[in-house]
């Protein structure tokens, strides 16, 4: 999606833990906050009027700017925490105000053919905006899709409910739009929705609208070998992995150049918090997001506990989001 900049912008910057801002004295928006917080993690609050949509840009050298979060006007104050900070030996900051507000929300990630906005919806279930193009991972039933645009390429990890529904996939596609799946999938699908899909196997790969795609495994004593997949999208300079429903197996130790991973961690199902510490640490992504971490008790606390668990001391970003 294309966007227009207004010339409003906001400035603030962070150097150890010094924090000063600069922004035009007439602007109606701007920051009135920017603290370290635990970890040396950055607590930025901008103030800014609804019915507005506003970028936050940061750069280490004044130069280079790389957005970071697309983010809503709020009644009182915005407010985002920045998960990088505490690996950078400083930090600044700019807001925008941007000119189109159909944007879909969430946050940045630059490459060389064109952003990428992430935003999280549910357990296992996220979006992600490029180039004009929505890409849907795993769209189950009982979210609301209210409001974003409809799926030009929709991944599928596997057939369980909580990533898997024939009904919604017919609510968020388009009539051109481009499935990926296991044959397991597949073979579940309305014939409608087949005419549609591409089916990947374990080192498979396709392009879909400019999106790499690559089928890896993703199984465990719960999720039958070959049934399900992960996936790893390339986009410009980029490698994304989406982990699916897996264990802690040799295959995904042995991806390299991650850029993003989201890795599940939810028992029975899925990885405990010290395997799938044990699996970052070994792929080191630059930023990890953990996700479908619900355990079967309801219990919501893994990702918490997963951040506290792989540190500091590797540099990998973890990014902490409202996924219930």
């Amino acid at each position: 999606m294309k966007t227009t900049a207004y010339r409003l912008t906001a400035l603030a910057a962070v150097i150890v833990a010094q924090v000063w801002f600069i922004c035009p004295a007439k602007a109606q928006f701007k920051f009135t906050g920017v603290q370290p917080v635990t970890n040396w993690e950055v607590a930025l609050r901008l103030s800014a009027p609804t019915g507005s949509v506003y970028r936050i840009d940061t750069t280490t050298d004044l130069l280079s700017w790389m957005p970071l979060v697309l983010v809503t006007g709020a009644i009182d104050t915005v407010q985002y925490t920045d998960s990088a900070a505490p690996y950078l030996p400083w930090r600044f900051y700019r807001a925008e105000q941007l000119g189109d507000t159909n944007i879909l929300l969430g946050d940045c990630l630059s490459t060389t053919n064109g952003d990428v906005v992430i935003r999280p919806l549910s357990h296992a279930t996220f979006v992600m905006s490029w180039n004009g193009k929505m890409i849907y991972n795993d769209p189950a039933s009982g979210i609301s899709y209210t409001g974003l645009p409809k799926a030009d390429v929709i991944l599928i990890g596997h057939t369980h409910s909580d990533h898997f529904n024939t009904a919604t996939i017919d609510t968020v596609r388009k009539t051109n739009t481009v499935i990926v799946a296991s044959q397991s999938v597949y073979n579940s699908l309305t014939a409608t929705q087949k005419a549609l899909t591409k089916v990947l196997r374990y080192g498979d790969s396709t392009n879909v609208l400019g999106l790499d795609v690559w089928a890896v495994p993703a199984y465990n004593s719960y999720h039958p070998y070959g049934d399900g997949n992960g996936y790893v999208l390339t986009i410009g300079d980029r490698r994304i992995y989406i982990s699916g429903d897996t264990g802690d197996v040799p295959e995904i130790r042995g991806l390299t150049n991650i850029d993003v991973a989201f890795v599940c961690m939810n028992q029975p199902y899925t990885m405990t918090v010290s395997q799938a510490t044990n699996v970052v640490r070994a792929i080191r992504p630059k930023v990890v997001y953990p996700y479908h971490y619900r355990d079967a008790s309801g219990a919501t606390t893994n990702a918490a506990f997963f951040k506290q668990q792989l540190g500091l001391d590797l540099g990998i970003e973890v990014r902490l989001r409202k996924w219930y």
